[in-house]
């Protein structure tokens, strides 16, 4: 993000928090984004949602309609009042200022894109058994991450290194010990924490059995298909899901006793209105033999779950707009009824999930890299290479 010098807004600015912007995009209500970075920046990465409709118009043309007076005609055909963003919130404020000033209702995202960048949110996840299951979200890019609670002990699932502290924090305001950093794979969108959390709580690194198959360069305990984790008096059992990567492993949260599951930690499997992508470990080529795998994973694995198991997905969409607890979390039941990937023969969903390939992640054979411990990169390096979407899921959108 530029260091550049704006010039000071005239008058009083209203500003808007990120975390606000978050909670309107979320409940799908609509916002009008003027965004005042450079072209090249808003193609990018830029604020999305639901109910979000932006426009790019850069910082430049706003002084030379100052200069002319013209400032309203610049302003762009949206509801009113518009959200400007920039960078870091310096840029904007002054775009602000001026159409506050021409008569125009705006309001400044502080902060910028870097502040948006940084924003997580908790959320918890509505469930009828013992556990305290904790979404995280980080709205600038849809990754989800877990923190599963019980009997002051704690399980951090798929966490990001920009935030390793705040799961920390957060499970110490539970009064619990994090006992495990696990990753439910080699995730390709962003740089994963659990080394870490582990370095900040003497927790136990748990990553799939597979992870060492794609050169895994760092000590972790490796967990296969039907092994379980205790936290507290709950069990996480791992549930091999191949698809998005051979590795990809789901967490099946419910008690020790054996009465049932009550979340389903997807990972990159099944998201709430699609499912995950295929060609992010083995390319193109590979892409046809993991899409059978998942739709087997889908189909076959997860036959065992009840409807009303919660699916916890890594990921969601721009399309998605969350629940009224304000979590991405959806039934099995829901979404075996809403997904036409679900129902379709393995032929047809292998044709489906190839068919409209998103692009894929910024930087996505780096961050693997990092992931398995191959390559080292310092925080700033980690935090501007995952910016942006995920992209980890296939064909768009397929539900109802």
């Amino acid at each position: 993000m530029s260091d550049r010098d704006y010039p000071e807004p005239d008058g009083e600015v209203d500003t808007l928090s990120p975390a606000t912007l978050a909670a309107r995009i979320g409940s799908g209500e609509p916002v009008s984004i003027l965004d005042v970075r450079d072209r090249d920046e808003y193609d990018a990465w830029h604020v999305d949602g639901p109910g979000v409709t932006s426009r790019q118009l850069p910082y430049v043309k706003f002084v030379q309609a100052e200069i002319k007076g013209t400032v309203a005609e610049r302003a762009p055909d949206l509801p009113e009042p518009l959200v400007v963003v920039c960078g870091e919130g310096k840029a904007s404020a002054y775009v602000a200022d001026l159409l506050t000033t021409a008569g125009v209702e705006a309001a400044n995202l502080a902060g910028g894109m870097d502040a948006w960048a940084d924003l997580l949110v908790a959320a918890e996840v509505p469930t009828d058994g013992p556990a305290t299951v904790r979404q995280y979200r980080r709205p600038s890019s849809g990754c989800l991450g877990y923190l599963v609670e019980r009997d002051g002990e704690a399980a951090v699932v798929d966490p990001l290194r920009a935030f390793a502290d705040r799961y920390v924090a957060d499970a110490a305001d539970l009064g619990a010990d994090v006992s495990y950093a696990i990753d439910t794979h080699v995730h390709a969108d962003h740089v994963s924490g659990v080394r870490e959390v582990a370095e900040r709580t003497d927790a136990e690194v748990i990553l799939p059995a597979g992870a060492a198959d794609r050169g895994l360069a760092f000590d972790a305990t490796l967990v296969g298909d039907g092994e379980t984790l205790t936290v507290g008096g709950t069990t996480l059992r791992a549930l091999g899901a191949p698809g998005h990567t051979h590795e990809m492993t789901a967490f099946a949260v419910g008690e020790t006793a054996g009465s049932g599951v009550d979340v389903l930690l997807a990972g990159d499997s099944l998201f709430l209105r699609s499912v995950a992508r295929p060609d992010l470990e083995a390319g193109l080529d590979g892409a046809p033999e993991l899409a059978a795998l998942l739709h087997r994973t889908l189909t076959e694995q997860f036959a065992e779950l009840a409807d009303d198991v919660i699916v916890a997905p890594g990921h969601y969409d721009t399309t998605t707009t969350a629940a009224e607890s304000g979590v991405y979390a959806a039934t099995l039941g829901e979404l075996r009824g809403s997904l036409d990937a679900l129902s379709m023969e393995s032929d047809a969903f292998v044709d489906h999930v190839l068919s409209a390939m998103p692009p894929r992640p910024n930087n996505y054979e780096q961050i693997i890299a990092t992931n398995l411990g191959r390559e080292r990169v310092d925080d700033d390096e980690a935090f501007e290479m995952e910016l942006g979407p995920n992209n980890c899921a296939a064909g768009g959108a397929d539900a109802d």
